[in-house]
């Protein structure tokens, strides 16, 4: 990019920048005739929290303010997870410090005038970051790998569902009709005219991510009705969660403009199969840029292997960042299209850690347990914490599972309270994601699980009122 003229040259998703100082950022937006930005801070769920204001007064740079109550708040919207000597920070409302990441600024093209929005990180306010910011939480992690002289490399696939406008929460959804005039089908996986029922949808979506400068490697259709998937290229762990985090909104807004919703529920059909967010992880020496999963014969290294163990040692522990809400339970049952194990086998999409097939230098380890719902940084960051303290302490891998995993015992917490139970018990990882992150995740979640409990469904309308 020219600060002179803001004209891009040899702009590329690789190439991408608008520079550091105000100069740079004002071509930038006089380029694309910004009027406004949406500066956007990831709080614990992964929604957007944040403020929009003119383009002229961002270009300055200042100081950002939002509360710190942003990240100690449900999705439900309560405010819950302060400690007792922290009373008074809630109701002051104290500020923390939002940082803008320039090379997170992207236009939104869907914004009925132009548009950019930035990623922030939370900062206190003598610039130290704020630990349960799950960005920061990310970052720690990369950080960790970093002093081991290693770069993790990982590539996100997002699965989701289009269906029809839902106005009404007590009645179930339903798939969108396609361009035939039919409603979605599913056991469609790959089909080609599947996807193409939804083509004008499709072509939004790459439309937006082209303007966005991200970068979609396919799009694919999955098992369930009008269910889709989306894959990344890989890269950066904190890259590729901004590119989640930017995708999910941008999903949802080509869903909207044809009348449709895009949603990243992990089980919003009952008898459809449920929608993850699977994560290939690989680890590069930072010195030689060569994969440490592969020794210079092409055959896996002893590393390889740690980190296996660490997923399967771990993962059960960490499943409630991977599967953070009742909902998500519901997709990882026997019989649901989902791995319940942490067993790990080549090419084996029955097992929770999946070893693909690839060339030597590509080796890498598919963890298939997390969900679309999940905050794609704290998903992260969980999964390559879990490698990490593998690789560290030397752990060793099961034997490779061979066939069908499916038919093995549940080896996951099956709901979300016994979830928090495991991963408040591995205190050993606490210390590796930051300890005050984890005790507000666990209250944030607690109190969720608490109000979804005074709700009466269905079923229970269904085969108690009069049964009982």
């Amino acid at each position: 990019m020219s600060p002179d003229t803001g004209a891009i040259a040899d702009t590329t998703p690789e190439t991408f920048t608008v520079g550091t100082t105000p100069e740079e950022l004002s071509a930038w937006l006089r380029y694309h005739r910004i009027e406004e930005v949406d500066c956007a801070v990831p709080d614990i769920a992964g929604v957007a929290r944040g403020k929009t204001m003119p383009a002229e007064k961002f270009a300055q740079l200042g100081a950002v303010h939002l509360p710190i109550s942003i990240f100690h708040q449900t999705i439900t919207g309560d405010y819950v997870g302060f400690e007792d000597g922290e009373q008074q920070i809630l109701y002051a409302e104290s500020d923390l410090r939002m940082v803008p990441d320039l090379a997170t600024i992207r236009p939104a093209p869907w914004a009925s005038s132009p548009t950019a929005q930035v990623i922030h990180d939370a900062q206190w306010q003598n610039g130290e970051p704020v630990e349960i910011a799950p960005r920061n939480v990310l970052k720690r992690i990369v950080d960790l790998y970093a002093r081991e002289g290693w770069k993790p490399v990982v590539a996100p696939e997002l699965e989701f569902y289009l269906t029809k406008p839902n106005p009404d929460p007590d009645y179930p959804l339903e798939p969108p009709t396609g361009r035939s005039g039919r409603p979605g089908a599913g056991r469609q996986s790959y089909s080609l005219g599947a996807v193409d029922e939804y083509d004008k949808i499709v072509d939004d979506i790459y439309d937006f991510a082209e303007r966005q400068y991200l970068k979609i490697d396919t799009i694919i259709q999955e098992g369930g009705a009008a269910q889709l998937e989306i894959n990344l290229v890989h890269g950066d762990p904190v890259d590729l969660a901004d590119q989640i985090f930017l995708f999910k909104r941008t999903i949802r807004e080509a869903a909207f403009t044809h009348n449709c919703y895009a949603t990243f529920m992990a089980k919003p059909l009952a008898n459809e199969p449920g929608s993850a967010m699977h994560i290939h992880q690989s680890v590069v020496d930072v010195k030689t840029g060569r994969n440490v999963f592969t020794d210079e014969n092409g055959m896996p290294t002893a590393l390889f292997f740690h980190f296996l163990a660490g997923q399967q040692t771990y993962l059960p522990s960490v499943l409630c960042l991977l599967a953070p809400y009742v909902n998500s339970y519901r997709r990882l049952v026997p019989n649901g299209a989902a791995p319940i194990n942490v067993e790990w086998g080549h090419d084996n999409r029955s097992a929770g850690l999946r070893v693909p097939v690839s060339p030597p230098g590509a080796r890498r380890v598919e963890n298939r347990l997390a969900g679309a719902d999940s905050n794609p940084y704290v998903a992260l960051a969980a999964s390559l914490a879990c490698g990490y303290v593998g690789m560290k302490n030397a752990l060793k891998p099961r034997e490779p599972v061979i066939g069908n995993a499916y038919r093995n015992d549940h080896q996951l917490p099956r709901g979300l309270l016994e979830s928090l139970t495991a991963f408040e018990d591995s205190s050993d990882l606490h210390e590796v994601l930051n300890r005050r992150f984890c005790d507000v995740y666990l209250q944030l979640k607690r109190s969720e699980f608490e109000e979804f409990m005074r709700v009466i469904s269905p079923w229970e309308r269904e085969h108690l009122l009069l049964s009982v």
